[in-house]
């Protein structure tokens, strides 16, 4: 990867601030070190110290700057969990957005192309690839995919489609064009309209073992007077398609 961000922690403090930057704050300025390097301790002008922390997933999608609402933790394991993308693969990714799914995927050493049609969204997620320390392995490339599809059909295949975008159904009807035999595909929608068509473009296109998931969450909570999920909030986020291209 190349040189990510650290982050900087006191307490409850957590500041994501790059080797060479300067940031002041309450508890005095911080001047991080170029060769700075995880585990290292750096003080304040006024003495107090924080310690040095390297990035993981977690802390990247709280502290990279957002152009909407991310994917969601739960979300991108399962996609990392059912893609099983890993060190050496191609990905092609759409709907960048704030670019946590990219990023974890470029984490785990894949090689990602990604595509988001916001020409702004596009340069924050280039800013966030930095920060993460992918930039290396993710290209986020400023389109839209739909009008791509021919002449990415005529590259090398990819072992990987990850779809976060209102038009993904189109996509998936071109996606065995996209794919290596046995490559992965995956969907995210926060409609169920959208969820049908995807799975139903992914069936009508051939591909293996497809299946939706809804993602529900829930935290537990525990008191003295026992133990049962919380009643804050219902814990959806999403659905999720999955399938094999034959």
């Amino acid at each position: 990867m190349t040189d990510a961000a650290y982050l900087l922690v006191h307490d409850d403090r957590e500041y994501l601030l790059e080797p060479g930057e300067e940031f002041g704050t309450d508890l005095g300025v911080l001047e991080i070190p170029d060769d700075v390097e995880g585990g290292d301790t750096v003080e304040t002008h006024l003495g107090t110290a924080f310690e040095v922390r390297e990035l993981r997933g977690p802390d990247l999608f709280n502290h990279l700057e957002r152009t909407g609402a991310p994917m969601m933790p739960r979300d991108v394991g399962l996609v990392m969990g059912h893609t099983g993308a890993s060190g050496g693969d191609r990905v092609l990714d759409a709907g960048t957005g704030t670019g946590i799914l990219a990023a974890y995927l470029g984490r785990a050493g894949a090689d990602v192309t990604s595509y988001e049609i916001d020409p702004d969204f596009a340069d924050v997620a280039r800013g966030n690839m930095a920060t993460a320390g992918v930039s290396d392995r993710v290209e986020v490339r400023t389109g839209d995919l739909t009008e791509e599809l021919d002449a990415l059909a005529d590259e090398d295949p990819f072992d990987a489609l990850t779809l976060d975008t209102g038009d993904a159904p189109a996509v998936v009807e071109r996606a065995d064009d996209l794919l290596a035999s046995g490559g992965r595909l995956a969907v995210y929608s926060p409609f169920v309209e959208g969820t049908r068509e995807a799975a139903l473009a992914a069936r009508e296109a051939g591909f293996e073992g497809v299946e939706t998931l809804e993602t529900i969450q829930r935290e537990m909570d525990f008191s003295d007077r026992g133990s049962r999920p919380s009643t804050a909030g219902v814990g959806h986020t999403g659905y999720l398609v999955f399938g094999r291209a034959p």
